[in-house]
């Protein structure tokens, strides 16, 4: 099981908190008002730090250096943001997402590579996708017959800058569309998945292992791999 460290004890921050432990992860969950962890209900196990989000003695009381995870949920962008750039920067968080309320901010903090959702598309839901290991493959679609699936995929960062053809040969799989800055758009043919996408594509259902474990490394890892062996 992984370690998740969450700033805000708000409604999403207190959904998140029970949905992780509820999987069987640690969480620590962070707030700069105690009565704000009134919110959680009796039992929960996690550790509750009472502190601002971006400051390091808050965040190492968290654990956050043993964190798999961060997710940033309070009330003000600057504080999500600053936040999640000490978590990803100075403790080398691999997963990271702030909650923004200014779309246009979100677009501006996209392209820096901080993963963001703006508050008229924001749920708890849309943090899970992002933040959980076991849904690095998230379905939005099923055919009737239910061997194919949509899906958001995560794609290891050693693949920017490669054609989404190359990633498509790799992983076998056919990408549908995907969202650059905040907006949707359809590939060409001349497409590169750059820092930042986030690729939508259509796959077996039966393959989704796979294609989590092809994209999680770079390219031509498997290759290395066989010419090891």
């Amino acid at each position: 099981m992984a370690h998740f460290v969450i700033m805000g004890c708000g409604r999403v921050g207190m959904t998140l908190a029970h949905t992780l432990e509820d999987a069987g992860h640690t969480v620590a969950i962070i707030d700069q008002d105690e009565r704000a962890f009134r919110r959680l209900r009796r039992g929960f196990a996690g550790t509750m730090v009472t502190g601002i989000g971006f400051d390091r003695d808050t965040l190492e009381e968290a654990d956050i250096a043993n964190a798999y995870a961060f997710a940033a949920v309070s009330s003000g962008d600057n504080s999500n943001i600053l936040a999640t750039r000490v978590a990803r920067e100075t403790y080398h968080v691999p997963h990271v997402v702030a909650r923004i309320y200014d779309p246009g901010r979100a677009e501006i903090y996209q392209r820096l590579g901080i993963p963001t959702v703006a508050a008229v598309r924001w749920s708890a839901d849309q943090v899970l996708r992002r933040i959980l290991p076991e849904q690095s493959i998230n379905g939005d679609f099923r055919d009737a017959s239910g061997k194919l699936i949509l899906g958001e995929i995560e794609v290891n960062r050693d693949w920017y800058g490669s054609s989404l053809q190359e990633i498509e040969a790799a992983a076998r799989i056919r990408v549908a569309y995907l969202t650059r800055f905040g907006e949707g758009m359809l590939p060409r043919a001349d497409t590169r998945f750059q820092e930042g996408d986030i690729l939508h594509a259509m796959m077996p259902v039966a393959a989704t292992a796979e294609i989590d474990r092809v994209l999680s490394q770079g390219p031509g890892t498997d290759d290395e791999d066989e010419e090891q062996a």
